[in-house]
């Protein structure tokens, strides 16, 4: 028979191993749960981009595109500050959120050019921006270099939301030879510019040791 100190010690590990596991469970649930929301937002693309397309023909499909496309950019909002209070931010979290955000403005933006509600230069300023930083943090990748989110990317993902609302809506009142929306939209290409500065600036060193 085991003296009870053996007993109360195997008692106490067992219990600290069911307390590791129910934590682990926990960060794993909460991982799927924020992995979940940002793949949500991926799907909702298709539906605004399909309104967007049907405004010109279809009462009310701009005002459905600009609701449905509000929630989606909600999303963004709801997993960071998730991510941030519950502290559990991964790799793999912050790539979906950050392709989702790309798949959004750029879809998005395409269909209103198709729709003549966007200026193809800036979308084509804003696009071009996200594929030269995915190719530097693809860069950055392969030298071991995590690109982490900066505040010029939250700040153009902000300014970028305002300005394809004010697209999809569009107040029809030019102010001066532009629409709000033009004005709008030409803001986001400019902090878009300043955001890709900021990217390259950053990663300078981790490009130039590629180089040599």
């Amino acid at each position: 028979m085991e003296p009870p100190w053996q007993r109360c010690g195997m008692l106490s590990l067992m219990a600290s191993e069911a307390g590791q596991c129910g934590t682990m469970r926990n960060e794993r649930r909460t991982a799927q749960l924020l992995n979940g929301i940002s793949l949500m937002r991926v799907v909702m693309v298709l539906p605004v981009v399909a309104l967007v397309e049907l405004g010109p023909t279809v009462e009310y499909a701009y005002v459905a595109a600009a609701v449905l496309f509000t929630v989606a950019a909600a999303t963004d909002f709801l997993d960071g500050y998730l991510a941030r209070r519950w502290r559990a931010t991964t790799e793999l979290g912050v790539f979906l959120d950050t392709t989702a955000d790309k798949l959004l403005v750029s879809g998005v933006l395409i269909a209103l050019v198709a729709v003549g509600r966007a200026s193809p230069w800036a979308a084509l300023v804003i696009v071009g921006r996200e594929i030269a930083v995915l190719g530097l943090k693809a860069a950055a990748a392969t030298a071991g270099t995590v690109v982490r989110p900066s505040i010029w990317g939250k700040l153009k993902f902000n300014v970028q939301f305002v300005a394809i609302v004010l697209a999809i809506v569009r107040y029809p009142h030019r102010i001066g030879f532009l629409y709000l929306d033009e004005w709008a939209m030409t803001v986001a290409a400019v902090v878009t510019v300043l955001s890709a500065v900021e990217y390259f600036n950053r990663l300078s060193s981790v490009l130039g040791s590629g180089r040599q």
